[in-house]
């Protein structure tokens, strides 16, 4: 089975990070503001999915997800933009 890590930006520019096994249903949770859906992206009029890692295992994804959110703002706009310079400086 195949894990996801994924960012959305939302319609007020702020980044939401989770994990999911089924990324595209996830998505549809989401857009749907289902009761499965996070209660924080319901908040929002709008979301875009804007970064995704793909793992072996549920362990390896949330331990990514856990360190993705110590993370600072600029860490992570620097992981979905792929600029590795500034994300090794940061």
């Amino acid at each position: 089975m195949k894990y996801f890590v994924y960012i959305l930006r939302t319609s007020s520019n702020t980044l939401y990070i989770s994990q999911t096994n089924n990324l595209e249903k996830r998505i549809k949770e989401h857009k749907d503001k289902s009761s499965k859906s996070a209660k924080y992206i319901r908040y929002f009029k709008s979301f875009e999915l804007v970064y995704s890692e793909k793992y072996l295992t549920r362990k390896g994804a949330m331990k990514r997800e856990w360190q993705l959110k110590k993370w600072s703002k600029a860490k992570k706009e620097a992981l979905i933009e792929s600029d590795k310079i500034v994300l090794k400086k940061l």
